[in-house]
């Protein structure tokens, strides 16, 4: 009688373990759980990628307008929103709108004379985006199921490119490529509430996940300037490499990442200590001769790595304009794993959790 208890308690201490294996994760592998799309827009393929994060796949591909350059993502991942800046010659002025599940265009909005809409950030929570335009010198906030335009502010900057605001959505920060100062509204009276100089070519842009501090790159400096969102004070100024475009935190605030376009890495800081971990080279094939028609083709031997997206504290993801690709970036190990395919150009990226039905 004890043998057969004993040999009981062994088959159920072995089915509890196997049933717990099977039903669940171990922390390391809930780690590196991935799933859902990278959404791409290709700028000179004139449409928008939808790539499944898992393996590379390219799942759809929709048309958008005149060279879209940014992505956005509602807060539930079930809209996407796309940027269309236009052209050398022809300004853009629309924004396509997508449901991410169904794998379509939903809309499109014509933004009347507020031309080439560029950086674009989500109001989450609402069906609104703020929406920089450098042909008008604005930051819009703009409904994107009514397609009404809701506020119109004027940012008296040249180049008015990106857009960050903090989580609350209290303040939003419009850096200009062309003077170098950073314009900060207060979102909301939505008014002008000052300017402040980054850095010559202040271009790429990011609040840190907590709010209190705001990373700006300076492509022409080759700088980033990190300021107090409230006081505006300039707390550091960090040497990066070369050309900084894009910036990113990771979602627990402990990274934030660079993409350098000419010396064609990815420069990893440590955002609480303000310190340079590392720079991962990119290694990517570029094409073989010039072809002018290309966005900074005279970056030589780089991909010239660009939009940026970091959808979670393991994984991050480059698009590399120059060689039509998007890179898989391990932030544990400090190291590129793949490359997937993307359209001509690509250039602005983001990410959803869900993925288009078949």
């Amino acid at each position: 009688m004890r043998l057969l208890k004993n040999i009981a308690y062994i088959l159920l201490i072995f089915g509890l373990f196997k049933m717990s294996s099977c039903a669940g994760y171990t922390d390391r592998e809930k780690d590196i759980e991935i799933g859902g799309v990278l959404i791409v827009a290709n700028k000179s393929g004139d449409d928008v990628s939808f790539i499944d994060r898992s393996n590379g796949e390219t799942l759809l591909v929709l048309p958008t307008g005149r060279e879209p350059h940014e992505v956005e993502v509602s807060d539930d991942g079930r809209i996407a929103v796309v940027t269309n800046y236009g052209d050398r010659e022809q300004p853009g002025n629309t924004l396509s709108v997508y449901d991410v599940k169904e794998g379509k265009l939903l809309r499109t909005i014509d933004l009347g004379k507020h031309t080439r809409p560029h950086g674009i950030q989500w109001i989450n929570g609402t069906s609104r985006v703020l929406v920089t335009t450098e042909g008008s010198e604005h930051l819009l906030i703009v409904d994107v199921e009514s397609t009404e335009i809701v506020q119109k502010m004027h940012t008296g900057e040249q180049v008015s490119h990106m857009v960050a605001a903090t989580p609350d959505f209290t303040r939003a920060f419009v850096p200009s490529i062309r003077t170098g100062n950073i314009v900060v509204f207060d979102l909301e009276s939505r008014e002008l509430i000052d300017r402040v100089y980054s850095g010559e070519g202040a271009e790429g842009i990011a609040v840190h996940p907590e709010g209190h501090e705001v990373w700006v790159t300076n492509r022409a400096d080759n700088t980033i300037t990190v300021f107090d969102t409230q006081t505006l004070k300039v707390l550091e100024t960090i040497p990066c490499e070369d050309f900084p475009i894009r910036a990113k935190f990771t979602p627990n605030g402990k990274l934030f990442l660079v993409s350098n376009a000419s010396s064609g890495d990815i420069g990893v800081f440590d955002a609480i200590n303000r310190k340079k971990i590392t720079s991962i080279k990119l290694t990517l094939p570029v094409p073989e001769g010039e072809d002018e028609s290309r966005y900074f083709a005279e970056f030589e031997e780089t991909s010239v790595p660009i939009g940026l997206v970091v959808p979670d504290n393991r994984w991050a993801y480059v698009a590399n304009t120059r060689s039509d690709a998007v890179s898989v970036i391990d932030l544990e190990n400090m190291e590129i794993t793949e490359h997937f395919t993307a359209g001509k150009e690509p250039d602005g990226i983001h990410f959803s959790p869900l993925s288009p039905v078949e």
